[in-house]
């Protein structure tokens, strides 16, 4: 993975509300001193991996490598947290690029509705009564009835979040693969799912919609009662992730799989 250059005299620092993580963000500002987001060569972001995607997010277009360090109870995404040598630890950063997912969801009334995903884009039941989907790849129809809870496409990078706790596969995070997860599936019973790559798209067809609701997420943008959702790689939306060399995005994706 190609290392950052930057010399990292221009540094922004985000945290999290809780006060270990606004704790950190004063005491690095004093250290290092800090700029607005917009305006640094990288941000620190200050907190567990639910403000690394929030601020993956909020600077989604701006291509600006953000380093986490962890001051939160889930740290899969964020680097160890510590205040010494801060403009070292950046310029010898491993840098990952990743794309996230577009989703377009048409709700009941035919309405397009976009979202992007870095983790996954996810479909749940909105009732007791489970969902009823037909899938589609490249417009060629793979399963025409899954019934289930809901199914999930994850990428890489959100391949060790959600999709693992619904038994999907990991995936390492330069592969040009998505993970296709069903979530509590009754019909076919031991479908487990499916990879597909990431040039693909993936196009879910909510059957019975009416009798049988149906909402659609990417990351946390939520659209309920969709009929059709529709799912690719961004691939006009880079974001870069930093990472100390010795503990990468790679070797965290191969570490997780031998944990038990």
């Amino acid at each position: 993975m190609p290392k950052s250059k930057a010399r990292f005299d221009k540094i922004s620092f985000v945290s999290s509300d809780v006060p270990e993580a606004v704790e950190a963000r004063n005491r690095l500002t004093a250290l290092y001193g800090a700029v607005e987001p917009r305006e640094a060569q990288a941000i620190v972001a200050l907190g567990g991996d639910g403000l690394m995607l929030q601020t993956l997010h909020r600077y989604i277009n701006d291509k600006i490598p953000i380093y986490g360090m962890n001051r939160g109870s889930v740290g899969f995404l964020m680097n160890e947290y510590r205040e010494d040598a801060l403009r070292e630890r950046l310029a010898a950063a491993e840098v990952t690029r990743i794309h996230p997912l577009v989703m377009i969801a048409y709700d009941a009334a035919g309405k397009a509705h976009k979202g992007l995903a870095i983790n996954e884009v996810s479909l749940f039941r909105e009732r007791y009564q489970a969902a009823k989907l037909k899938i589609s790849i490249d417009g060629k129809v793979r399963l025409e009835e899954l019934i289930c809870d809901g199914v999930l496409v994850a990428t890489p990078a959100g391949s060790t979040a959600y999709n693992l706790s619904a038994h999907g596969p990991i995936l390492p995070i330069n592969t040009p693969l998505l993970a296709l997860t069903p979530i509590s599936p009754f019909r076919p019973r031991r479908w487990r799912g499916a990879l597909i790559p990431n040039k693909a798209r993936i196009t879910f067809t909510v059957m019975e919609s009416e009798k049988r609701p149906v909402s659609a997420v990417a990351d946390h943008f939520e659209i309920r009662h969709v009929i059709k959702v529709e799912i690719e790689k961004a691939r006009n939306v880079d974001l870069f992730m930093m990472f100390d060399p010795d503990h990468g995005m790679e070797e965290r994706v191969l570490a997780e799989q031998f944990r038990y």
